[in-house]
Formats: structure tokens, C-alpha cells, sequence
């Protein structure tokens, strides 16, 4: 176990870089500041070592860049039209930074935020938040936790959350990966494989524009594994606006015996490695990385560019709270939400 500080934030607060897990198994170095994921590094199918993760080289590359690099994500991840927030107790209005809609929390996430690191051992680190009520215009004192687990074979991320007065909840991990290594340049060659009959249409600025829609027949039938060069770079009216893939999926996978199902599978041929995503959330933003500009420089150097990495999101749909029918976000005094993801390492056949 390895505690370390990294930088400082420009009011002169510690960011601190946390290590768990054990070569040759998955280890994961996590960084107090957005409870971010700065650098996962796998044993690939070739049984060469490689860091699979996009990171920045500090945290004031962190806090510049607009791409939520290894951030936790919250108070609600994804998109909220216009910033309207409808509750039982009436209207809210929340901080808008993305074409005049609400973003993965606000302009002041939590990816933003120097979490507590509440306890940690050799496999594990435990991380706090508390956000106060009307935080980015959401109601309610909110307390977060998120643990990550390291095993032999496995990432685990653990998400909990309290409140006081009835909000809305939707935490994710924003993790870019790339299994080929994180400067070994766009991942056109990996294959995705989505078990999904149902994405989400949205409109020009991404935004739901009503319910799913069958997969048959678009990019986004991901049911067989699929080579991403050719997916993105399909002639597709959904995927003009967002540059790529940068959509929601309804997953129908089983939930099986430990509460989780299979949301992705990410295989890079090259290096014969794989990545299964495993969790509990009904839905997966598929981000194919297609805003990366070159605009904010690489942990190990250079710059990121579009398509350097894939984000692989497990949470709640978008814009649920205009959306009765669609699993709720809905969090009440009393209430505990929890999600779970896992991510599974093993050697491609």
C-alpha cells in the first residue's frame, strides 16, 4: 500500500496518490482529487505489463480539462435538460455548463473536488464527500462514499450516498481506457461487445429525444463483438453530431447471483488482453473519446487526441428526471443509494 503526495491545488491543499493491488494481478493508483482513477496497470494476454488508463500529469492538467479523465462523477452523471430538475417538492434549477444543460454534476462536479481518503489497506481505499444542500442547485446535504477494491483479477468500485432532504443520485466512473497501452494511440483496433437491443436517440446537443430504440440496423448493435474504427466512423445521423459513439445503451443482460451482469466486453487483439465491465446500474454511456482535442497533455507525455481511449460508463439513463418511466434517480431522507461495477482483467483467446 502506497500513499504518497502527488501535487498541490493552487490554495496550497495536498493532492494525495493512492496504490492498491499486487503485480501480476490489476493495480490501480487513485488520486484524492475527484476520487479519480490516474493510472490502472494490467498484465495483457501477452503477459507484458501496460498501463490502461488515460491520466494527466498533474492536477491543474485535472482541473483545466473538460474530458473527466478517471473522475467519479457525480452528483448526476450525464445530461439534465436545460438544468430543470423536477422533485415531488417543485422545481430546481442546476448549474448548466454543456449547451445550457446540467453535465456529469454541474460545472463544480465532484470530479473537481479533493475527496477525503476515510481508510485504505494493501487492496483497498475508501474515499468521502460531503456536498452540501443546493450544491450545483441540487437539494439536499449528500454524503458519498466510494470504495475501490483491487483482487488477483479485478477492479472493484463500491458507490454510496446518503441525503437529507429527497434529491437525485447517478454516480459513475469516468475512466478512458485503452488496452493496448495509454500512449499506444486510438482504439479503432480494439472490439466491443455490448449485450443491448435498446440505445437512446438524442438530439443535436445530446439530449434525449424521447424513448430507446431497437439497436437492429445502427452502429450501436453491439450484441456481436464489433472492431470500433469501422463503428464510429459508420455514416450514421446519431453519430455526425456526437463525432462517434456517445450514447446511452439499455443493457439486458441477466443480473446473475452476485447482484452484477455483464455491461461491456473490450478486447484489444493486439495485446490480447480483455476487460469485462460487470455491474448493477441499467445502463451504459458508450464515450468513444471523440472530444479529445490535444488540447491537455498525456500522464506520460504527449497529448491525447480523439479516439485515444473508450469510456465505458455504468449508470442510470440520461435526463431520467424528465422521464417518469425510466429507472428513477430519486434518492429520500431515510434512503441509501449504492451502485457497484466491477472490472474484470483476463488474456484474450
Amino acid at each position: 500500500m502506497t500513499v504518497r503526495v502527488f501535487d498541490q491545488l493552487p490554495d496550497g491543499r495536498d493532492v494525495h496518490l493512492v496504490e492498491v493491488g499486487e503485480a501480476p494481478g490489476p493495480v490501480l493508483r487513485l488520486l484524492t482529487l475527484g476520487a479519480t482513477v490516474h493510472d490502472l496497470e494490467v498484465t495483457g494476454g501477452d503477459g507484458v505489463r501496460r498501463h490502461v488508463a488515460l491520466g494527466h500529469a498533474s492536477s491543474a492538467a485535472y482541473l483545466a480539462s473538460g474530458d473527466y479523465i478517471g473522475g467519479t462523477i457525480g452528483r448526476y452523471a450525464n445530461r439534465i435538460r436545460d438544468g430543470h430538475l423536477p422533485l415531488p417538492d417543485g422545481d430546481h434549477a442546476l448549474g448548466t455548463h454543456d449547451r445550457g444543460h446540467h453535465l456529469h454534476g454541474g460545472p463544480d462536479g465532484f470530479d473537481r473536488r479533493l475527496w477525503d481518503l476515510l481508510d485504505h489497506d494493501d487492496r483497498s481505499a475508501r474515499f468521502g464527500l460531503r456536498s452540501p444542500d443546493g450544491d450545483q442547485g441540487f437539494p439536499g446535504a449528500l454524503d458519498v462514499e466510494v470504495t475501490f477494491t483491487a483482487t488477483d483479477t479485478a477492479i472493484e468500485i463500491a458507490f454510496a450516498a446518503t441525503t437529507d432532504r429527497t434529491t437525485v443520485v447517478n454516480l459513475t466512473q469516468h475512466a478512458y481506457l485503452n488496452l493496448a497501452g495509454r500512449d499506444a494511440g486510438t482504439i479503432d483496433g480494439h472490439l466491443l461487445r455490448v449485450p443491448a437491443g435498446h440505445y437512446t436517440p438524442v438530439d443535436a446537443e445530446g439530449i434525449p429525444t424521447g424513448d430507446h430504440a431497437p439497436v437492429d440496423g445502427t452502429p450501436f448493435d453491439l450484441r456481436e463483438p464489433r472492431r470500433l474504427g469501422p463503428v464510429v466512423r459508420t455514416d450514421h445521423p446519431q453519430l455526425r453530431d456526437a463525432r462517434g459513439i456517445d450514447h446511452n445503451l439499455v443493457v439486458d443482460a441477466p443480473i446473475e447471483a452476485d447482484g452484477l451482469r455483464t455491461m461491456a466486453v473490450l478486447t484489444a487483439p493486439a495485446t490480447r488482453t480483455e476487460l469485462e465491465i460487470r455491474s448493477d446500474q441499467p445502463g451504459l454511456q458508450v464515450y468513444t473519446g471523440n472530444f479529445l482535442d490535444g488540447a491537455r497533455p498525456a500522464v506520460g507525455g504527449g497529448l491525447y487526441r480523439q479516439g485515444d481511449g473508450i469510456a465505458l460508463e455504468p449508470q442510470l439513463f440520461p435526463d431520467t428526471p424528465h422521464h417518469p418511466t425510466w429507472p428513477s434517480a430519486l434518492l429520500a431522507p431515510g434512503e441509501r443509494y449504492t451502485a457497484r461495477h466491477q472490472w474484470v482483467v483476463r488474456a484474450a483467446d
